[in-house]
């Protein structure tokens, strides 16, 4: 058995990118899905590095080890905290905060570099969970190598994080219900007015050496999405400004076509919140039945031609249904709101 050793296990990685023109939109803020997908792939990176390194820094090349990829199974609320602009230089630093038996917790944070000034601005922070597959059988899932933490305080919180996203995305999974085709000629500001849908071919461009599709590249496709529901919704320019937890409940193999559908359920003074799903239906097995793939909510916000923010127009209900999910959406952004006070409290 041949080995190598390495000085120090990876837990954390940075990567930088330079925002282009085809990342942004006619105003020139760049898409909420670009940076969403930058994300994930440095989260995914650290992942599987940490994933094929065994215990005492040693990676073993040998056959007899089942190697893995690390593959997205949950984004927690993420923040956009600043717009980042054409021509700003995007750094991603991706650092393991807890592992699990069979999991990892990925934090992120996204700096926005001015290259002509000098000056930088945390634009994003995110969570990720990852789970190890196993390159020679997808469907099983490795042993995650554990971390060391700072104290035993530390660890606790990452268990404590650990145990309320596996609670909530086995919830989330149990309210999953079908999106209906918007009425024919409906009412501007209604929720049928802005519903959108876009429908994607699975290529091998867009998949993992599994032959599954990566996770960013589905969450860029759920922004551009809830971007044109809300574009419709207002008329005006729209930014991303948060993302409530991505749960990914089955995995895409190439060759699905997927139909992600973006619907309004809330919507406030100066945000909307927009449910988008993704089915997901094969076009070459025999068992093509349709199936939830992930869910999630996105926050948008109406900027000014200065990227000040602008007032939303109101979302003209029709409904029980409709008015279930205003509510549910309500107590969300009641509930983030009152999150962001204590945050900004316990930083001063």
């Amino acid at each position: 058995m041949s080995m190598l050793r390495v000085s120090e296990a990876a837990s954390s990685i940075q990567l930088c990118r330079i925002m282009r023109p085809d990342d942004a939109n006619v105003v020139g803020n760049v898409h909420g899905g670009i940076i969403l997908k930058m994300i994930e792939e440095a989260g995914c990176i650290v992942s599987t590095r940490h994933c094929n390194t065994q215990e005492g820094n040693v990676f073993i090349l040998s056959c007899f080890w089942d190697r893995c990829l690390a593959v997205l199974a949950r984004v927690e609320k993420t923040e956009f905290l600043t717009p980042m602009f054409i021509g700003e230089v995007a750094h991603v630093t991706a650092e393991i905060s807890y592992t699990s038996k069979h999991s990892l917790e990925v934090h992120i944070k996204v700096v926005a570099e001015n290259i002509l000034t000098g000056t930088k601005k945390l634009s994003n922070k995110a969570a990720l969970w990852y789970v190890p597959c196993s390159l020679e059988n997808v469907e099983k899932i490795l042993d995650v190598p554990p971390i060391k933490y700072t104290n035993a305080e530390q660890e606790e919180e990452g268990r404590k994080r650990y145990d309320a996203q596996k609670l909530e995305r086995i919830e989330t999974k149990a309210r999953a219900e079908e999106i209906l085709a918007p009425l024919l000629n409906p009412e501007p500001h209604t929720v049928d007015f802005s519903q959108s849908s876009l429908i994607h071919l699975v290529g091998p461009s867009d998949c993992t050496m599994h032959d599954f599709v990566h996770g960013g590249v589905t969450m860029k496709l759920m922004d551009e999405v809830a971007g044109i529901v809300a574009a419709r919704h207002c008329g005006t320019n729209i930014v991303t400004a948060s993302v409530d937890a991505i749960n990914f409940h089955r995995k895409i193999k190439k060759g699905c076509v997927l139909t992600v559908t973006g619907r309004l359920t809330f919507v406030s003074n100066k945000s909307m919140e927009i449910e988008v799903v993704v089915d997901a239906t094969s076009l070459i097995e025999r068992e093509n039945r349709k199936y939830r793939a992930v869910s999630a909510f996105f926050t948008f916000i109406s900027l000014d031609k200065d990227n000040r923010p602008l007032p939303v127009p109101p979302l003209k209900i029709a409904g029980e249904d409709e008015q279930r999910r205003s509510e549910e959406g309500k107590a969300r952004y009641l509930q983030n709101k009152a999150k962001r006070m204590a945050d900004k409290e316990r930083v001063q």
